[in-house]
């Protein structure tokens, strides 16, 4: 085998350079993301300290949604009162849309999407369709027919006191965060009405005025262990709804309307129940079927008759 020919001096110089140029370039990327890091935790960081120094509810909520409007496209905040999501402050649409949005009142029971933020205290991804946000803020955030949002919850003191909505190009974990630090300090902002006091009755025989016995509930009788157990099947069971209502939403509106949403989702349905009935159901003999109730709450609407006729319902 002959050898090799030798490298021309013009070959060896273009490697060189080509070398020296991969070299430069991967540094160049490598300062860039660097950089880019670094900016995007200041961003935060400067988010972070002006939550912390809002002096009252409504300085929080200014500063909560220009915060949001800076890791999405578009950010909104309702304030929630009973059944009501009511708007507050909206960032990403005209002046004329901002200012019809502080008249804007969405019964929750009308928008799922919404209602599924507040009643699991979890975010929530959705289609901006009018049975999950409503048919009014569709038109008025102008959200296009297979568009994305995102809600996030203000838990505070184990209620939802106000909805972060954000649609566009949303950064999830960002906006999370600053979600979770605007109800730490909405926590400390907001302050219940104070307790009026009312007259003390004469006092009664002991016998008389002793409370009865209360019963233990059925989640005080179970176990840590067992307690945790549940709490991850639950947050299972509306992981699995919310991404058949994110992935299959036309599936989803189409079974609601014809009242057969096991018909038309059998295959997701029965997927997400073998996985449920395999991790949870058959190894916590305390289990409730968590999935067939978010189903029925988030999927059906609290209408068990969208179902369909073939559901085989709960799991027993």
């Amino acid at each position: 085998m002959s050898p090799s020919a030798p490298r021309s001096p013009l070959r060896q110089l273009l490697e060189n350079r080509i070398s020296q140029l991969s070299a430069e370039v991967e540094s160049l990327f490598v300062e860039a993301r660097d950089r880019g890091r670094r900016e995007f935790a200041e961003q935060l960081n400067q988010v972070v300290r002006r939550i912390r120094q809002s002096e009252d509810v409504e300085a929080l909520s200014a500063t909560l949604v220009d915060a949001a409007g800076a890791f999405s496209t578009g950010a909104a905040l309702f304030q929630v009162d009973g059944p009501l999501a009511k708007g507050r402050r909206i960032r990403g649409v005209p002046e004329e849309s901002a200012e019809a949005f502080k008249s804007l009142e969405i019964p929750l029971a009308s928008a799922a999407a919404l209602a599924g933020a507040v009643e699991t205290r979890d975010p929530v991804i959705a289609v901006t369709t009018p049975g999950e946000v409503s048919a009014d803020l569709v038109k008025l955030a102008g959200h296009a027919a297979e568009g994305r949002v995102s809600i996030f919850p203000l838990v505070v003191r184990d209620s939802v006191p106000a909805l972060v909505y954000a649609w566009g190009a949303v950064q999830g974990p960002a906006l999370e965060l600053v979600t979770q630090v605007a109800a730490g300090v909405w926590g400390e902002l907001w302050k219940p009405a104070p307790v009026e006091l009312v007259q003390i009755a004469a006092a009664t025989p002991v016998a008389a005025s002793l409370p009865a016995p209360q019963a233990t509930s059925a989640w005080d009788r179970l176990t840590p262990e067992e307690q945790q157990i549940h709490l991850r099947a639950q947050r299972f069971a509306r992981v699995q709804v919310a991404e058949m209502r994110l992935y299959k939403a036309d599936a989803v509106q189409a079974g609601r309307g014809r009242a057969n949403l096991y018909e038309t989702l059998r295959k997701p349905i029965e997927t997400a129940r073998d996985r449920f009935r395999q991790t949870y159901f058959s190894t916590c003999p305390s289990m409730v079927d968590y999935l067939h109730l978010e189903l029925v709450r988030t999927l059906a609407n609290d209408d068990p008759e969208l179902l369909g006729k073939e559901y085989p319902g709960p799991m027993a």
